[in-house]
C-alpha cells in the first residue's frame, strides 16, 4: 500500500505520476537534469488532469534566509534530512514525468496557506507581510 501511495500513476499518462498539492517529491530539474526536492503547489484538479502534463512546483533549497518570499522548514515538517528553504519567487512549471518519487510527508493545510501567501508576495506588492523579530 505504501509503495502505491509513493508512486501513483495518472490514468493514460504512461509513466507520469499523479501528485497531490502539498506533497514533496524528488524531481529532475533543469536542462541538464539534477535531482532536487520540490513542493507541488498546483491545485489537484490540474494535477489529476490527463490533459495537463505539468504541475506547479516550488523547489527546496538547503540555504537561505527567511523573508517575504522564503520560508524555512524544519525536518519534522518535511521529512527531509535537514532544514530546508522554500523560495516562492522560484515557482515554476514542471512536467509530471520529471517527478521521480514522493518523499517525506505532505505539508499541512495551514502550512500550504503560508506557502500560498509567500508565493503571492513574489508578485503582489500589496500582499501582507509581517517580519518576525
Amino acid at each position: 500500500m505504501r509503495s502505491a501511495l509513493r508512486n501513483r500513476q495518472a490514468p493514460g499518462q504512461g509513466s507520469a505520476p499523479f501528485p497531490k498539492r502539498g506533497e514533496i517529491w524528488a524531481a529532475n530539474i533543469g536542462d541538464a537534469p539534477l535531482r532536487h526536492w520540490v513542493l507541488v503547489v498546483s491545485l489537484d484538479a490540474r494535477n489529476k488532469s490527463e490533459r495537463v502534463n505539468s504541475v506547479l512546483i516550488v523547489p527546496f533549497g538547503s540555504a537561505g534566509y527567511e523573508g517575504p518570499t522564503t520560508l524555512r522548514l524544519e525536518p519534522g515538517e518535511t521529512g527531509l534530512p535537514g532544514p530546508s528553504y522554500l523560495k516562492g519567487h522560484f515557482i515554476t512549471t514542471l512536467a509530471k514525468d520529471r517527478l521521480l518519487k514522493r518523499e517525506g510527508r505532505s505539508l499541512s493545510s495551514a502550512m500550504m496557506r503560508n506557502v500560498s501567501e509567500m508565493i503571492r508576495r513574489a508578485f503582489d506588492p500589496d500582499a501582507p507581510y509581517e517580519a518576525e523579530d
